[in-house]
């Protein structure tokens, strides 16, 4: 079982207008809802891949409710804690004219110390039957920079192996904690390192940064594919890779690749693949996610049709 991990889940907005400006009244054309934050995005993409998943994390009031709701519809098995405060709305506006995407996140409720309490007895519960875990996306508001950190260390109590996707303070803290896989992207991945990356063989050496401060293994995700330093668990050194794709098309939104790239990775770790396989499938989802419109959401035809057209090389 893989487990999903959102402490600022989000009702994700998807509005497309045409000639969008500052300033003017506009009427949408189109728009959508969905469950989101990074956790729950990479449970979608999971259950697209046919892979058993739980979304867990925090959700609050009738903003909370709707999250909750709206995952069992899609039949994403759930498992929130009820918080005090509202959860959070994030507004993606797509204008079509020029394919420009802007986003609008709210920062996200407080949560009282005993809420997160109590979401760590959860993650113990939980830690008796997952064999992984997917830790995911921003933090509430107030919450402790090394929460991450924290959960990392008590799953590694219950052997499993913790993929993580946040940036900053919060990436750097989880790093420490020694996780099994971090997939910040490219700009992420240069905050943390300290510099900008300037080719192919820089973001490599960034992805072996990455696993010098901790992570068992870097994925380090852009437009035109990933880079990665995967070692096994205690091992000093290992490879590092570079896949990229052929050709790809027009993105139509970007919104939730990211997401979907790591729910690749995830699911064909969880299957026990090759690296090369792994990374292949990663790259395909995360570009067949920029098909449609909806963080997490792609045609698993898609995803077969752009996997063979990834090329894996290993790097120097």
């Amino acid at each position: 079982m893989i487990v999903t991990i959102t402490l600022n889940a989000a009702l994700d907005r998807t509005l497309r207008v045409p000639n969008l400006q500052v300033g003017v009244r506009h009427r949408a054309e189109w728009s959508m809802s969905l469950p989101g934050g990074k956790g729950v995005n990479v449970a979608r993409a999971l259950k697209r891949l046919g892979q058993p998943v739980i979304a867990a994390g925090l959700a609050g009031g009738r903003v909370g409710t709707q999250i909750i709701e709206e995952l069992t519809a899609e039949g994403i098995l759930n498992d929130f804690v009820r918080i005090g405060e509202e959860s959070r709305t994030s507004t993606a506006v797509i204008d079509p004219m020029n394919n420009l995407q802007t986003e609008i996140n709210e920062a996200g409720p407080s949560v009282t110390e005993a809420e997160l309490s109590l979401f760590m007895d959860k993650v113990r519960y939980l830690g008796r039957g997952a064999d992984l875990f997917v830790v995911a996306g921003s933090l509430p508001p107030e919450t402790p920079q090394d929460i991450y950190a924290e959960l990392i260390t008590e799953l590694a109590s219950h052997e499993a192996v913790t993929a993580v996707d946040t940036a900053g303070p919060p990436l750097r803290a989880a790093l420490s904690a020694r996780p099994g896989v971090v997939s910040p992207n490219v700009r992420e991945a240069e905050e943390i390192v300290g510099h900008e990356f300037s080719d192919v063989e820089e973001r490599g050496a960034g992805a072996v940064a990455m696993c010098e401060m901790g992570a068992e293994t870097a994925l380090i995700h852009g437009e035109d594919g990933c880079v990665a330093h995967v070692r096994g668990r205690g091992a000093r050194r290992g490879r590092t890779y570079a896949a990229t794709l052929g050709r790809s098309d027009e993105p139509v939104s970007t919104v939730g690749s990211g997401d979907s790239f790591l729910a690749g990775y995830v699911a064909a770790r969880y299957e026990g693949a090759s690296d090369e396989a792994a990374l292949s499938l990663a790259v395909a989802c995360g570009a067949a996610n920029t098909r449609q419109y909806g963080a997490g959401v792609f045609d698993p035809d898609d995803v077969g049709a752009l996997r063979r057209q990834v090329q894996v090389r290993e790097l120097g």
